[in-house]
């Protein structure tokens, strides 16, 4: 069992869509709940369980809430803790008897329901602590090699002992997760994989590579349209820089640090912004050159803890859209809207919608309470001048400042905050930041952190499961699969996929002796966006039979330039 405990102010949830066949949720059950002043326990229930577990379980909740004083248990099922996991009537029968118990013992307990996707909010009081995250429970061979294990094949049973032999795969119950899950979507795909000499750090495949080449190459175009210029800084630097930054006093704990042959102690980056501040210090600065706008693809790492980690959801190696904008004061609100509509055109193109946050100082933290009250009035400002409407988060801005997040919404109902924008005045000062005014003095510039995408790694397994795996023709790693109706038509086929692949598009060929049916199959399971059939008829009249994914209807007798030019538009619209 693992589980992940949080002490919160309160924590509201939702039932948005079942995850697993066959669960009922009673009239209560399916009512938005908001549990107030309450240990959030984040429960898996793993293969390896059974009721004995119970008694463990409860040990454990009652420790933690001795610590921080708790009454009141939320038991809440969470599924990405662990990618070995129980039956489902397993997992439920364990969290009914643990329920029944603390109630025993004096707890109030609230069960969040089981088998669903569920949109949820908390407030934590303070960062939740390395003891809080825990895993215990009788461990098998198996399960102990649960993290590097996923699903592989859907449609026949599996044989775990040989596909524990073959390292690097995982392996998830396919009763318990979703077929929208992006972990089994990245395998049925091919995209990625994880291994556990890497923990919680993506392996790219050749297709999930491209995936993530196309999501950077867009947003490099549409940066560069917009006065930013690419930058990059290394991967690790030396501590001293990170005392300055502030990092080595607030995030300390999360970062990888190394010593080299000289002992000397280097940090690998979490963040990017320390060494953009750099290069602006490699020489004088004029007024007349800002705004200064320099995004970088940067790799970072967080040492995150194992309980909190999921898939693609939060790694420990995260590849980040960063880019940091210097400016005057007078430029400040015209940045911070320009982002704000970069950001809007770029959800839009994904299809997503969001809502807006604004946080605040935190108790840790750099910088005077006057920079704080400047910095908090300008974001304000900036969002109500552009008549967005936000929440107020108190307390929970970044350390150097407070920030925007969006919170986009996927097709499951689920939120994600992914885009932010950070204002800083605290790390100018500590780095001493300045440029001359139109009247000769020094001054310090004002600097603006912000992300689109946040981290590449989230935001593909977000798409991944926004569309079910079903990515729009310009991102889908094959474009176009070309079929053979017979081997007497594989020559004219390869002619046709040949004209597709020097027209641009990326093409596969299955012209295989296997029936047509197992061949349009199988490309539907790869969710091909198009599947261009080549038989004797497209052959003597010089046309294609075309199939669009999700469409039955086969369109017959089409002329192969049409059908470039109306791929080539839609991949322009990028629909």
């Amino acid at each position: 069992m693992r589980i992940l405990c949080l002490h919160c102010d309160y924590i509201w949830f939702k039932p948005v869509k079942p995850a697993l066949r066959g669960i009922k949720l009673s009239k209560e059950e399916k009512q938005e709940r908001r549990v107030g002043e309450c240990l959030v326990v984040f429960t898996a229930v793993e293969a390896s369980d059974d009721l004995d577990i119970v008694s463990s379980f409860v040990a454990n909740i009652e420790e933690i809430a001795d610590k921080v004083n708790a009454k009141r248990i939320v038991l809440y099922p969470y599924a990405h803790l662990s990618s070995n996991l129980a039956s489902a009537e397993i997992a439920l029968d364990v969290l009914k008897k643990a329920e029944q118990v603390l109630k025993e013992k004096g707890y109030e307990v609230v069960r969040a329901p089981f088998g669903y996707y569920k949109a949820f909010e908390l407030r934590c009081k303070g960062h939740p602590l390395a003891e809080l995250s825990r895993s215990f429970g009788a461990r098998e061979k198996i399960s102990e090699k649960a993290d590097m294990l996923v699903i592989k094949g859907l449609d026949k049973k599996i044989d775990i002992e040989k596909e524990v032999a073959r390292l690097g795969k995982w392996l998830l119950d396919k009763r318990e997760l979703s077929t929208s899950d992006h972990r089994i979507i990245g395998q049925q795909l091919d995209l990625f994989s994880f291994h556990d000499v890497a923990s919680s750090m993506v392996f790219w495949h050749p297709k999930g590579m491209l995936i993530r080449k196309l999501l950077i190459e867009f947003s490099r175009q549409e940066h560069s349209k917009r006065g930013y210029e690419e930058i990059l800084t290394p991967q690790i630097m030396d501590v001293k820089l990170w005392k300055i930054s502030g990092h080595w006093d607030y995030y300390r704990d999360f970062m990888f640090l190394a010593t080299n042959t000289q002992k000397e102690l280097f940090a690998v980056k979490p963040m990017n912004c320390p060494g953009h501040i750099l290069i602006y210090k490699t020489k004088a600065r004029s007024y007349r050159e800002l705004p200064i706008r320099w995004l970088e693809f940067g790799i970072v790492h967080r040492n995150e803890l194992s309980g909190v980690t999921s898939g693609m959801f939060r790694v420990k190696q995260i590849t980040q859209d960063d880019a940091h904008i210097f400016c005057t004061e007078e430029q400040l609100e015209e940045e911070i809207k320009n982002v704000i509509e970069l950001i809007d055109y770029f959800y839009k193109i994904f299809g997503f919608s969001y809502r807006v946050e604004l946080s605040t100082r935190p108790d840790k933290r750099i910088g005077s309470d006057e920079i704080w009250d400047l910095a908090e009035n300008a974001l304000r400002q900036a969002l109500d001048k552009l008549n967005i409407a936000y929440k107020v988060n108190e307390g929970e801005g970044a350390f150097y400042g407070p920030k925007i997040d969006f919170h986009i919404k996927d097709s499951l109902g689920r939120e994600w905050q992914c885009a932010t924008i950070q204002l800083d005045f605290s790390m100018p000062e500590r780095f001493k930041l300045e440029y001359i005014d139109e009247n000769g003095k020094s001054k310090r510039p004002i600097m603006l952190h912000r992300t689109v995408y946040g981290s590449i790694e989230r935001f593909t397994a977000i798409l991944l499961e926004h569309y079910q795996g079903k990515l729009p023709l310009w991102l889908s790693p094959v474009q176009i699969k070309v079929l053979s109706f017979t081997e007497r038509n594989t020559e004219h086929a390869e002619k046709i996929a040949k004209v597709l692949e020097q027209e641009g598009f990326r093409v596969e060929r299955d012209f295989s002796s296997r029936t047509l049916d197992y061949k349009v199959r199988e490309a539907e399971l790869e969710k091909v966006p198009y599947i261009v059939v080549i038989g004797d008829k497209e052959q003597e009249q010089g046309t294609i039979a075309v199939r669009k994914r999700g469409n039955r209807k086969v369109e017959f007798g089409v002329k192969l330039q049409g059908f470039v030019q109306k791929l080539k538009q839609e991949i322009e619209e990028k629909k």
